[in-house]
């Protein structure tokens, strides 16, 4: 019985010593905070940008939200934040609206096209088109 408790007991302590310290957890998923960095036209970081990120790391630049509107509504919204094409698609009541990105505080971004415009803050979006303000607000379904 002592012997195989021994046996047991150096097997431990073997595997434990040829861990490498080093190397870390592999579940754990490194991220380079410096690739794909969205900054703001002031040169900041976006704080208003969200990225999704697959099971591999990989970050993309377009997302997507539900947002609720003070009347119960629902409004898809689509962020591009392509440094080519970066836009905002809103989509509500089979309508969808593509408003361009014209300037961003970093902390607010606003877009336009048309008579329509688009303010994003935080959790926040405010449209106005004409004489109407509508605000949405990002929600979880």
């Amino acid at each position: 019985m002592k012997k195989e408790i021994l046996i047991v007991v150096s097997f431990v302590a073997l595997f434990l010593s040829s861990c490498d310290k080093k190397s870390g957890n592999k579940g754990v998923i490194n991220s380079d905070s410096s690739e794909n960095v969205i900054l703001a036209d002031n040169g900041k970081i976006d704080s208003t940008v969200g990225y999704n990120v697959d099971i591999n790391g990989k970050k993309s630049i377009k997302t997507d939200y539900v947002y609720k509107a003070t009347d119960g509504a629902l409004v898809k919204v689509v962020y591009n934040y392509d440094p080519e094409a970066s836009n905002v698609t809103i989509t509500s009541n089979k309508k969808t609206f593509i408003l361009d990105k014209v300037k961003s505080t970093g902390t607010e971004t606003t877009y336009e096209k048309g008579e329509m415009k688009a303010t994003a803050k935080g959790d926040s979006l405010i449209l106005h088109q004409g004489e109407n303000i509508i605000e949405l607000v990002k929600t979880k379904i």
